[in-house]
């Protein structure tokens, strides 16, 4: 079974074609994005945004301690 959708691949497509052109900007800051990964990390954010079929995120040890401290 596939893992990620068309749809998220587009979007990844777009992402990547962006950083290679160096339009390509982050979030909050607006920095260029020239990091491969990062540039992948932000298709997919925007594909989950968007409704594609892509894997939750995966939760770090830092993101369990700062949910079980809430509860």
């Amino acid at each position: 079974m596939a893992k990620y959708g068309k749809k998220a691949s587009k979007k990844v497509e777009k992402v990547m074609r962006e950083r290679k052109r160096g339009t390509l900007k982050s979030g909050s800051s607006g920095k260029k994005v020239t990091s491969r990964k990062q540039a992948i990390a932000i298709g997919l954010s925007e594909a989950r945004r968007a409704g594609a079929k892509v894997p939750a995120k995966k939760k770090t040890a830092r993101t369990a301690a700062k949910k079980s401290a809430s509860s």
